[in-house]
């Protein structure tokens, strides 16, 4: 019988575990291994951020959930894959041995890369993990008892930009509910070419879409921006050109900033040829499996996805929820496969759906597929997507709860598609 293990427990993780335990063999085993206890439903972390959710509201302890469906885990980080020897080497020096691994890790955040940036070491905030939006809610909270200049945005690097925009428009929703949104100038810093860019090249008029809400909440924007330095009062920005050069340089004073930061591979796997990419991300082909390795598959943030163009500044491609759902699957079903004595054939559809929540209304995009040219480029706005983002909230994290794995993303992505076709007729 197999070993299958599973590195990290967040959007890629835990539903890879539900999904390979009901494909694999009865007598194989299932192991997830991660540092922390707890799943953390990390589209929710900016209402945790501006305290419109409670940390513990968005978790889901795991041990009781993989206990019942039969899933081995492991609560320790994992220090380094080892491929040729088939085994993971553990922050304790302990070592465990698999037939098949799925890496899952997401990234590293990679603050170090520019000065003054991350919560810990710098002064920006970040709402990529549970702890860094626990911090942003902290500091928010004695930001807005004597409020100034915020900047909001995304640096070079960054390969998810959704969140950044959902946390500007929330900051500005929460600032006007306390009546003090005339004390805040606001301003949005981003290394994509364009507003509403996304790392996709845009979908549907979500340029138009989210210029225009940049218009109407007065916050201003700066695309095509390098962050050089982050300071206690201010930001240093290059407003890069199309050709490179720099055609400004900004200094921004902020009394609150949030920035996405770069993204890299994490230190498990850094450096390992064949396996991972310069910066760090795992190799796969279209069935998530990589080629030298061919017993380690990856799925979700920490799998490496070419951007979609050359642009002055360096933009990630985002991978959203309905992509990584369909990593997952496919991995399964391949792993199951291959005990069988099968190729691999399923592959991933890499379709990108996303419901970004503004506080009192938001933005929904289908792209299928991600990168362009597409058969569905689709985007709309409304009060709707905030109410839809609530529930989506509220049906996942149950789900996890319950320990139970279904492709909702593609159901949704029917339903958000048949919403526009009854708005047309």
């Amino acid at each position: 019988m197999a070993h299958i293990v599973i590195i990290g427990a967040g959007l890629g993780g835990v539903p890879m575990a539900l999904e390979m335990r009901q494909k694999a063999r009865r007598g194989d085993t299932v192991t997830v291994i991660s540092d922390q206890p707890y799943f953390n439903f990390t589209p929710s972390n900016p209402w945790v951020a501006v305290d419109w959710r409670k940390p513990e509201k968005i978790r889901v302890n795991l041990a009781p959930v993989f206990k019942r469906k039969r899933i081995e885990f492991i609560h320790e980080a994992a220090a380094r894959i080892e491929p040729d020897q088939n085994k993971v080497t553990l922050a304790s020096g302990a070592s465990v041995d698999y037939d098949y691994l799925i890496i899952a890790t997401g990234p590293e955040l990679a603050f170090d890369e520019i000065e003054g940036l991350g919560p810990e070491k710098g002064f920006t905030q970040s709402v990529c993990t549970a702890d860094h939006s626990v911090t942003a809610r902290d500091k928010w909270m004695e930001f807005v008892k004597d409020p100034g200049p915020v900047v909001v945005g995304a640096v070079q690097g960054a390969s998810c930009f959704g969140p950044a925009y959902e946390f500007a428009f929330i900051l500005d929703t929460d600032l006007r509910r306390r009546k003090i949104r005339d004390k805040v100038p606001m301003t949005f810093v981003t290394s994509e070419p364009y507003i509403g860019h996304l790392g996709l090249d845009g979908v549907g008029d979500t340029k138009g879409l989210l210029e225009s809400e940049m218009r109407d909440r007065h916050v201003k924007f700066i695309t095509n921006a390098r962050v050089k330095q982050v300071l206690a009062d201010k930001m240093i920005v290059e407003e890069v050109a199309e050709g490179g050069a720099v055609k400004q340089t900004h200094e921004l004073p902020c009394k609150y900033s949030m920035m996405l930061p770069p993204f890299r591979g994490v230190k498990a796997v850094q450096g390992i040829e064949g396996l991972v990419n310069p910066r760090g991300f795992v190799l796969v082909d279209k069935t998530q499996q990589n080629k030298k390795f061919t017993n380690i598959f990856s799925v979700g943030v920490c799998v490496a996805i070419p951007p979609v163009g050359t642009y002055p500044v360096p933009v990630g491609v985002p991978k959203t929820g309905f992509m990584i759902e369909s990593m997952v699957r496919a991995t399964a079903h391949n792993i199951r496969a291959l005990l069988d004595g099968k190729p691999t054939t399923h592959e991933a559809t890499w379709n990108a759906v996303c419901i970004a929540d503004f506080g009192d209304g938001g933005v929904a995009f289908v792209a299928m597929p991600q990168i362009p040219p597409r058969n569905v480029n689709w985007a709309a706005d409304g009060k709707w997507v905030h109410l839809a983002k609530a529930a989506f909230e509220s049906y996942f994290i149950g789900k996890m709860k319950r320990g139970v794995s279904e492709p909702f993303y593609e159901r949704m992505t029917l339903d958000l598609l048949g919403i526009t076709k009854m708005k047309e007729e």
